[in-house]
């Protein structure tokens, strides 16, 4: 299987799309998930400039932004864009110009929160699409088991064999820690976040403790949390909020925590094989946390939502689909049946259904309005009911 095997259609019709009505384009999404191939894919059809500011020449190009980029015309792509944040209040200027000759697609590896200027300078000019690693909508159901252990990221999905796709891993983990997060303007030992992220990895599919965490770590929980921030802003921690309203129930208000890819996940774990990862008592976890993103991605970050109460009923994610909720409960096993907390939380959020996702294939009813899904089939349901 190779790249150009994996078509990445939904992603590139979102960006033509956001591009045909805003004048800037912001691909975010974490370092090597595939945004240059795309981009380039694109700047090719359309005959469109290509700057990579992390290059000499592309820094060089860009010393004086103004001069560089009035001449253009057309589509102009700007890859890493957040490591030179003062193009943000030039692109203001240029995409304001009447007639607009110009269109800018921006490809960056952290979220707004951390490209300074981006939202403020750009503010009513930009659209913002998310991209991360492979799906299951792209690799197919026959790919699962693979995107599974190796994640998403194209190296390690692609990789020759399992030890091939691990060792990629570690070496992305690696250079990420030492490197890329300094590239970000975040001056946090690369250690610290390598202790804070193997423990977000033990964690995962968890209620976040802070004092608990930190405690562990030897650090102030208000440290322990800046450093998960920054983290979930460079896309690879996931903090799934809580949801709560008046029930006259004690509410869970702390945010669950995913380490984003699964295959990373994997790595920080230990856990190199197949057989390794059936074998680990964080197997659930695991299954859960690639539910959650593969349904996340597809409802929306602003959609998705966990619910707990003190009293221990839960729910794995909560949807707003067209004005309307729906529930996600992730269970591994082959024939998983109806729980307390299920009818709980279809009686308590007024669930419109409850799909329960497991790792076979099948789908059937379990009862009135909940029905046992597999990944593929919870996917297709998320999709039906998205606002087109």
């Amino acid at each position: 299987m190779s790249v150009a095997m994996i078509a990445r259609d939904d992603l590139r019709k979102a960006v033509q799309s956001a591009l045909r009505r805003s004048p800037v384009v912001a691909l975010l999404g974490p370092r090597q998930c595939g945004k240059t191939t795309l981009a380039r894919q694109l700047a090719d059809e359309r005959g469109a400039e290509f700057v990579d500011v992390e290059s000499p020449a592309g820094r060089r190009r860009l010393e004086n932004p103004m001069a560089a980029l009035e001449p253009l015309r057309g589509l102009t792509v700007i890859d890493e864009a957040q490591l030179q944040p003062e193009l943000f209040p030039v692109l203001r200027v240029l995409v304001d110009r009447p007639r607009l000759p110009a269109r800018f697609l921006l490809l960056g590896s952290v979220s707004p929160d951390l490209i300074k200027g981006v939202s403020e300078s750009l503010a009513g000019r930009v659209a913002f699409v998310d991209m991360g690693g492979f799906d299951l909508g792209e690799v197919g159901e026959q790919g699962q088991r693979r995107l599974w252990l190796r994640g998403g990221f194209p190296r390690s999905f692609l990789g020759e064999n399992e030890a091939a796709s691990f060792a990629w891993r570690e070496d992305f983990i690696r250079t990420f820690l030492e490197r890329d997060i300094r590239m970000f303007g975040v001056n946090v030992p690369p250690d610290t976040l390598r202790r804070l992220w193997t423990m977000v990895a033990h964690y995962h599919g968890q209620i976040w403790n802070g004092s608990e965490v930190g405690r562990s770590l030897g650090e102030a929980h208000t440290t322990v949390k800046r450093h998960l921030d920054i983290l979930s802003a460079a896309m690879m921690v996931r903090q799934l909020p809580p949801w709560f309203e008046n029930l006259g129930k004690r509410q869970v208000k702390s945010p669950k925590v995913y380490v984003r890819d699964s295959g990373l996940l994997h790595a920080l774990a230990g856990l190199s094989t197949q057989r390794a990862l059936e074998e680990s008592p964080r197997l659930g976890a695991s299954w859960e946390g690639l539910v959650v993103e593969e349904a996340v991605r597809l409802a929306g970050e602003r959609n998705a939502y966990f619910w707990g109460t003190q009293a221990g009923a839960e729910l794995d994610l909560m949807l707003l689909l067209g004005g309307k909720r729906y529930g996600v409960e992730v269970k591994y096993g082959d024939a998983p049946g109806l729980t307390k907390s299920m009818h709980t939380a279809l009686a308590d959020l007024k669930l419109e259904r409850l799909w329960v996702v497991y790792p076979g294939k099948e789908s059937f009813p379990l009862e009135k309005r909940v029905q046992l899904v597999s990944l593929a089939a919870l996917r297709r349901e998320i999709n039906s009911r998205r606002p087109r």
